[in-house]
């Protein structure tokens, strides 16, 4: 039984909040194994592995008069971030992780207005300033003893920027392509040599040894790559398809709430300012989405 695009979009979302949510925890338990550039690398390079079968199959399809937009996608949506997340993840824990990625709507209407002719609401201005004032409430209320945690923090909210430059680019210049090849020829393609000379320059090869801490570590890298990255993005880009992008950074939204679950379950514990962060961040976002434009 087909879906409609209405209920389709819905389903996508629920899924992806499910995985992507889970995505923080399983970057925390990789780097108790990894350097941050050893997961970011083995996370890209393991995704490129599997999906080099599903480029090869659909290269007719490969979108050669869109390649600097493909380009794009991958560098802002693929690459870059992979690195971001878990390099910022070594100061703050998961759950915070998951609280500034939901800034993403943020990004998404300002840079749609800014470079993509998108009409921006006054309702959208005043939820994008509330959702503002709680990441920086966010960034006061992080660390030990008053410590700030900026730098984490703005390492995030750039991988957040960049990844709503990849859905408007998606969006706007990739959507003729089926998002399953699309996912493929991203990693498939593109992004196969460098996840390998990004590993080689981590020193993955270097210290890599046949221990059990080590293979250990690979489980968690290689669910993160497989769910987190590789199937995730196909879905994200099939949603990008039958939605709008400002609708797909929805997920974000929801994220949250999956990853403070389970950073919880993991022990991590959040203070009164972040909670209060999170929640402000959250009502602008809520607000922002009151009226959508098309």
């Amino acid at each position: 039984m087909k879906l409609s695009k209405e209920k389709e979009k819905w389903v996508l979302l629920v899924v992806l909040t499910l995985i992507w949510g889970s995505s923080f925890i399983l970057i925390k338990k990789s780097l108790l194994h990894y350097n941050p550039y050893e997961v970011g690398s083995l996370r890209i390079a393991i995704a490129s592995v599997l999906l080099m079968p599903l480029a090869i199959i659909n290269i007719r399809k490969f979108p050669r008069k869109q390649l600097k937009y493909l380009l794009v996608a991958a560098a802002c949506g693929n690459f870059i971030p992979m690195f971001l997340f878990p390099m910022a993840e070594t100061e703050i824990s998961s759950a915070v992780a998951g609280i500034i990625n939901s800034v993403m709507p943020i990004f998404v209407i300002i840079l749609g207005a800014l470079f993509w002719n998108t009409k921006t609401t006054k309702q959208q201005i005043i939820g994008t300033v509330i959702s503002f004032s709680g990441v920086c409430i966010l960034t006061l209320g992080g660390g030990e003893a008053g410590e700030l945690k900026i730098i984490p923090i703005l390492l995030l909210l750039l991988a957040t920027l960049l990844y709503a430059i990849n859905s408007l680019t998606v969006k706007t210049k990739l959507g003729h392509v089926e998002p399953k090849a699309l996912s493929a020829f991203v990693f498939g393609f593109v992004l196969f040599v460098p996840s390998l000379i990004a590993l080689v320059f981590a020193g993955f090869f270097r210290d890599f040894s046949f221990s059990k801490d080590n293979f250990e570590g690979l489980v968690y890298v290689s669910m993160l790559s497989v769910f987190g990255t590789g199937l995730a993005m196909m879905l994200n880009y099939r949603l990008l398809s039958v939605s709008s992008a400002l609708f797909s950074s929805t997920v974000t939204l929801l994220m949250p709430i999956v990853a403070i679950i389970w950073g919880i379950i993991d022990g991590e514990e959040l203070s009164v300012m972040q909670f209060v962060g999170a929640a402000v961040i959250i009502a602008g976002l809520i607000f922002l989405r009151g009226k959508t434009q098309k």
